[in-house]
């Protein structure tokens, strides 16, 4: 497994990490899950892939939901499908809780969605519901992504003596790498991807969607949401991008602490000016572990 924050370098290790081992990837980013969503996402383009075949990319339509424990089932499947040709399945991404349903099972048990517990935040923004449920259920909070509306509002329903979470090793032989860097260098590489995204087209692809009237989980992923209140003249393009940077930064703060908090992690620090010299060092230690 190769995780860490947005725009660290994932894909691009990725790539040689496959090519090394025989390797086949296996997407660990819950937003790239969705069809017409490339732009935001920076879902891999074909020609990157260096014919290293790809899967869980663009297998759901942008209005349809997707649970983690779908994911996990998933996910399980296509690792030993992958073995069964003598290749080593690599799971590349960001989303914490969909990354640590593959090493470790998460069961969560389920409820009815009460409808109108949703209508009474509909106006909250999801950071503000996450703060909420800091202060009031911090236990739950811990377990909970943050980033996650859904979950989010599924966890202020509960009571926390009500919150049976379990947790166990699957796959105790597995490497998972992580990627990290300075705080200042990945923020600035952020609002550089975002940067370009506008120059590639993120608005027109955002546009897209919003003109189809589709509003759902994916939609919600950040770089459309933003682009969205744009649409509707709530805010100007430059104020909406200058968001989705911002937006970008704390996500890839919440995505450290997940991983540094609920995963055991082999880190390396990402030398931003001579990324060969990082690729070499997680071959090499994986080449050691195997």
């Amino acid at each position: 497994m190769i995780l860490g924050p947005t725009a660290v370098g994932k894909t691009k290790l990725s790539i040689e990490v496959a090519k090394t081992f025989d390797g086949e990837i296996i997407n660990g980013d819950a937003m790239q899950f969705y069809q017409g969503l490339d732009i935001g996402t920076a879902k891999i383009k074909e020609e990157e892939k260096l014919g290293i075949a790809h899967h869980l990319l663009d297998f759901l339509d942008p209005q349809s939901n997707f649970s983690v424990a779908q994911y996990q089932t998933l996910v399980r499947e296509k690792m030993a499908e992958i073995k069964t040709k003598k290749k080593l399945p690599i799971i590349v991404g960001g989303s914490g809780l969909y990354l640590s349903s593959v090493f470790y099972d998460y069961q969560f048990p389920g409820e009815e969605r009460d409808n109108s517990f949703e209508d009474k935040y509909k106006d909250t923004d999801t950071e503000t519901l996450a703060r909420i449920l800091i202060e009031t259920k911090p236990k739950l909070a811990e377990k909970v992504d943050l980033g996650n509306r859904r979950r989010i509002l599924r966890a202020l329903q509960k009571d926390e003596s009500d919150f049976q979470e379990k947790m166990y090793p699957y796959y105790e032989n597995g490497i998972v790498i992580g990627l990290t860097g300075s705080r200042k260098e990945l923020y600035q590489r952020i609002d550089a991807r975002v940067d370009k995204m506008i120059s590639e087209g993120l608005v027109e692809e955002a546009k897209d969607l919003f003109d189809k009237g589709i509003e759902s989980q994916a939609t919600q992923a950040i770089g459309y949401k933003e682009l969205f209140t744009y649409f509707t003249e709530e805010t100007t393009l430059e104020k909406a991008v200058e968001i989705i940077k911002q937006n970008s930064r704390r996500y890839a703060k919440r995505q450290m602490t997940w991983f540094r908090n609920k995963m055991d992690v082999n880190w390396f620090d990402v030398d931003f000016s001579d990324f060969q010299r990082t690729i070499s060092e997680v071959i090499e230690f994986v080449k050691k572990r195997s």
